[in-house]
């Protein structure tokens, strides 16, 4: 096997996310995938000549549970029309954290394609035979699914308390109301959509005082 890594050249595609869940926890988007391309990029550089960087496929606010990501679909589609033979990420979790369908893309359906996966900071290379790494690759992945199961339950709770505070907790507002630039989770009047709530309400009680009156009048 090492004569096989020796022999071939290899087209490298390097994967990087970052999910919303790390944002949520206060990660700078653009730094941490900053931070992933630059350490990913050098580490193919210093592999050698028979290295070549195909492509850096890019995932932002995409959960590890679900691989039905833009970017990394764009990868397969990439592997299976043989334009990639070798795939790096940062560590195991940005590939994903569903442990079933993790293993299942590390254990077959990379072998299968005779793609060589590479998780550098957990020291796993799936074509090196003697790297113990790769034996508790499985049991890291279980880690990772639990640690992404047990931080969306925490995060559940945390918005159902916040709720119940009458604080909120939702994306865009309503019209006529705006978050307060000093408390996301308050809402406050929006003035300039103030006049036009107030149209509307105004004209939809108008309507049914019509109705009722000629209602009244027969």
């Amino acid at each position: 096997m090492l004569e096989q890594i020796k022999k071939t050249i290899y087209k490298v595609a390097i994967y990087i996310r970052l999910s919303k869940e790390d944002v949520d926890r206060g990660y700078d988007e653009s730094e941490s995938i900053k931070n992933q391309r630059t350490l990913l990029t050098k580490y193919v550089e210093n592999l050698g000549w028979n290295y070549k960087l195909i492509d850096i496929y890019i995932d932002q606010g995409f959960t590890g549970t679900n691989f039905n990501r833009p970017d990394f679909q764009r990868m397969i589609k990439d592997i299976e029309f043989g334009k990639i033979n070798m795939v790096i990420t940062k560590d195991l979790s940005r590939l994903g954290r569903d442990y079933i369908e993790t293993g299942e893309y590390i254990e077959k359906w990379f072998p299968e394609k005779n793609v060589r996966y590479i998780s550098v900071t957990d020291g796993i290379d799936t074509f090196a035979n003697n790297n113990g790494n790769n034996d508790i690759a499985p049991f890291k992945s279980i880690l990772n699914d639990m640690y992404s199961k047990d931080l969306s339950k925490k995060i559940r709770t945390a918005l159902h308390t916040m709720q119940k505070e009458g604080k909120w907790v939702g994306g865009r507002t309503a019209l006529g109301y705006m978050k307060d630039p000093n408390d996301k989770n308050k809402l406050i009047i929006c003035e300039p959509e103030e006049k036009i709530v107030k149209t509307i309400f105004n004209m939809a009680i108008s309507r049914k005082s019509n109705k009722l009156n000629k209602r009244l009048l027969k």
